[in-house]
């Protein structure tokens, strides 16, 4: 067994070879699958990519099945201090289970959480990762537009302050209205009494935003655009930037 840290600065005890791995996050479950696929036994019924994934499913991030993640007999379960919630991963925790927690708020620090996480716990830094870091190493020097991006309605709520997506949408010159008007990381707000701004960005997920649900609430012109892309850190950072930008033209 050796000591590492995640990023909440936890203590995580792994064995010398991590051979079994769940994971009750998305973009987790793909970063470790993309890199070595024989490591992931258990995912949430929303660990869509990669499409050839075929282990047991542990329900979902907000209610992972905690007996069936024990039954799997995981060397390591990988979460998010956001996506999972606190109860749940010290549930996992009580019963001897190892929990790797990832934290990152900007794009900078989700490459570097991840090169943490798949060194520690697959002993290899992936080609995916280089290329996701040279893709977002160049800086913005474009148009800049200011944005309101909803992740919910019904009660509508949008990014607010700090978040990964509104950090990565800064990188491709989209600017959210939103990021300084409350204290809140996700803030309800009126669609009529909204800040001056130039667009609507209206991602898929976690709400499934499309052209005939969500556009026809706002003023100003509206794009939609891949959640996944937006809000995963893991092998989908290396054509997100391309992408994005070119849904958002």
């Amino acid at each position: 067994m050796f000591s590492v840290y995640d990023d909440l600065r936890n203590t995580v005890e792994l064995p010398r070879e991590v051979r079994r791995v769940v994971s009750i996050v998305p973009s987790l479950t793909e970063s470790i699958a993309v890199t070595h696929p024989s490591l992931i036994v258990g995912a949430t019924d929303w660990c869509t990519h990669p499409a050839d994934l075929d282990v047991a499913r542990v329900r979902g991030t907000k209610n992972p099945d905690i007996d069936r993640i024990r039954e799997l007999a995981p060397d390591v379960v990988v979460a998010n201090a956001e996506e999972n919630r606190a109860v749940d991963l010290d549930a996992l925790r009580e019963l001897g289970i190892a929990v790797w927690a990832t934290a990152p708020a900007t794009v900078p620090e989700s490459l570097d959480s991840l090169e943490r996480m798949l060194s520690a716990i697959t002993g290899d830094v992936p080609s995916w990762l280089h290329e996701a870091r040279a893709v977002w190493t160049t800086s913005y020097d474009g148009m800049r537009r200011r944005a309101v991006i909803p992740i919910w309605r019904r009660p509508w709520m949008a990014l607010g302050r700090d978040t990964f997506a509104g950090d990565l949408l800064s990188r491709i010159g989209i600017d959210n209205v939103l990021r300084n008007e409350s204290g809140e990381r996700y803030p309800r707000f009126d669609p009529d009494a909204l800040p001056e701004y130039d667009i609507v960005v209206l991602p898929d997920e976690p709400y499934a935003f499309s052209p005939t649900d969500g556009p026809e609430a706002f003023a100003k012109p509206a794009r939609c655009i891949s959640g996944r892309h937006l809000t995963w850190y893991g092998p989908s950072l290396v054509e997100a930037r391309e992408l994005l930008t070119r849904q958002l033209a």
